[in-house]
């Protein structure tokens, strides 16, 4: 591989999790990687023996003007990036009804206007060159909304529109976009970075309360590989055809498939009458 074709990856949210094993694998690889967090220290043993070749940043996303920078730094010391992942973002759930206002614009500002921001600053590059990757982290949630998860789902769902508009716009330039779907991982979300407010309300206990307690449960024994994960990623960027949407694990993979499935049926069901609303024909 020449210098030319090495890669170079733009990675947000490597402190932990799917960021940190992707960034690991990339970096194995031989490739470049600009690897993020908050806090640029907590990185810092991932690019140690590889900086001729590796930035750790400080990347806040709710931040413009550390995106800005770090956009900046990276293409200086690389000439451009191939490939952006935006993995940055956290959990939070509550019952739609009892959400907190404060906790849900802090949800939107990390998974939806950061993302945002920081696509629109990789952009020019990447259209410039007429070639690039986009990687955007989003969830099963993309797909599903699920009993105490509704600000985190709306998040993902967003996402996925833009997404869905972006490959519109971008495809004729040469650059891909890509969605990765994943279900439960062994990694800090359900954990450390899961944020949660507390259901009051009895006739929650059997839906949102519920499964808010199932999940904090789960934390630190999800089927999901973080690791496979990022091997699984590596895959499809270096794939020719990469694909629009990629669902990880099994559980995340039944998940989607069965309720794509039903929602498809519904609106097959219902087909009369949404033809039913048009002008007549003459």
């Amino acid at each position: 591989m020449t210098e030319r074709t090495i890669p170079t990856w733009f990675i947000s949210g490597c402190s932990t999790g799917l960021g940190r094993e992707l960034a690991r694998l990339v970096l194995a690889r031989g490739w470049r990687a600009v690897v993020t967090a908050r806090d640029a220290a907590r990185v810092a043993d991932l690019v140690r023996g590889a900086e001729d070749r590796a930035l750790a940043l400080a990347l806040d996303v709710t931040r413009p003007e550390q995106i800005a920078a770090a956009v900046a730094e990276a293409e200086k010391r690389f000439g451009g990036i191939d490939v952006l992942v935006n993995n940055a973002g956290y959990g939070y759930q509550s019952p739609v009804e009892e959400g907190e206002d404060s906790e849900i614009r802090a949800q939107f500002e990390a998974n939806v206007f950061g993302l945002f921001a920081l696509t629109r600053a990789v952009l020019p590059g990447m259209r410039a060159r007429r070639k690039g990757h986009i990687v955007n982290i989003t969830s099963v949630a993309g797909f599903i909304g699920f009993a105490g998860g509704g600000y985190y789902a709306a998040s993902k769902h967003a996402v996925e529109g833009f997404s869905d508009a972006l490959a519109a716009e971008t495809a004729p330039l040469g650059i891909k976009v890509t969605c990765v779907e994943p279900g439960p991982f062994r990694t800090d979300w359900a954990g450390r970075s899961l944020r949660q407010t507390t259901s009051r309300i009895a006739d929650y206990a059997d839906t949102a309360a519920a499964r808010m307690k199932a999940t904090a449960g789960l934390s630190g024994a999800q089927p999901g590989d973080p690791v496979r994960a990022g091997e699984a990623m590596i895959r499809m960027v270096e794939d020719p055809d990469p694909p629009r949407h990629l669902v990880l694990g099994a559980i995340g993979y039944e998940n989607v498939t069965k309720k794509l499935a039903e929602r498809l049926n519904q609106i097959e069901r219902w087909r009369d009458t949404s033809l039913s609303a048009d002008y007549p024909k003459d």
